[in-house]
């Protein structure tokens, strides 16, 4: 899923300084000498992955292009509590426009990073195959740096949006009038538009994986099933896994799948355990708490 910084990035940035700095930065612009020059630090104050470097560096770029932003560690490294990762250097009022949306993105874009890499670590204790998705469960408009920091803590991005593949959901089976009429309309529109799209087909049931089995069998191409809520909860951090690991093991390696519902760090192990290739989160971005990072500002 490519980003492309000159646009979309821009854009962004663009619309949120908008919102943020509007007609100006009254405070600063009260209290600040216009020659006075500092220094800021960016400090980590708990331990995580960091992201959102170079968008934190873009938004510095955008209120004042002498800005000079340096970094001691990069996106994607694991960093810890006391850690001073980078400086942004240059006038003091520019410094202080550009601090909170700089910390705003990357605050939240460690914390989606930092997430979703103690989420592969736990899924790797027992299934070194198994990758963990996130959704379209984002924060509309910062879809893209959702996903950005999810890559960046080690996890795969599942679809972009509604337009880069074809998953074929409860609702979509019972306005179609059930799966194989979903799915056979899927291939025939994907035919005749000629677009090279994934199908992915959710199963909630075992039936409905013996049913999806029969049509893989004859002959329909399914590149995913997304086996949904087949893991129980049964306590607190207690699940149970026989469900999704049937539904596996009746597939049996004909197409791909994905374990999605009660996806937590507590779970995680126990559903990659399975066999299932795929394992989607929504609370990787849904519901991410930001990484704790500060912005120190000292006179030079």
């Amino acid at each position: 899923m490519p980003f492309d910084a000159s646009t979309d990035l821009d854009s962004l940035i663009a619309r949120a300084l908008a919102e943020d700095v509007a007609t100006g930065d009254v405070t600063t612009l009260a209290t600040i000498p216009a020659e006075r020059a500092a220094t800021a630090t960016f400090l980590v104050k708990e331990d995580g992955v960091l992201a959102g470097c170079r968008v934190a560096e873009r938004v510095f770029e955008k209120v004042d292009a002498s800005l000079a932003v340096t970094w001691t560690a990069a996106d994607g490294d694991r960093v810890a509590a006391g850690m001073r990762v980078g400086t942004v250097t240059g006038a003091a009022r520019s410094v202080l426009t550009g601090e909170r949306l700089a910390l705003n993105l990357m605050q939240r874009m460690s914390g989606i990073a930092t997430a979703t890499r103690r989420m592969v670590d736990a899924a790797r204790t027992t299934s070194l195959a198994t990758e963990i998705l996130d959704t379209r469960k984002t924060v509309p408009g910062l879809r893209l740096l959702d996903k950005e920091a999810v890559r960046l803590g080690g996890g795969t991005n599942h679809r972009v949006g509604l337009y880069d593949m074809v998953l074929i959901k409860d609702n979509h089976i019972e306005a179609a009038g059930g799966l194989e009429a979903a799915l056979r309309a899927a291939h025939a529109y994907l035919d005749a538009h000629d677009l090279a799209l994934e199908i992915e087909v959710e199963v909630r049931t075992l039936d409905e994986v013996d049913r999806l089995v029969a049509l893989i069998d004859g002959g329909l191409r399914v590149d995913r099933a997304l086996l949904d809520n087949m893991v129980v909860r049964y306590a607190e951090d207690a699940f149970d896994t026989t469900m999704l690991a049937e539904a596996v093991e009746r597939i049996a390696g004909r197409t791909a799948t994905e374990a999605s519902g009660n996806v937590t760090l507590a779970s995680v192990a126990q559903i990659a355990a399975t066999g299932v290739t795929h394992i989607s989160s929504g609370a990787l971005t849904h519901s991410v708490r930001a990484l704790d990072i500060s912005l120190k500002v000292g006179l030079d």
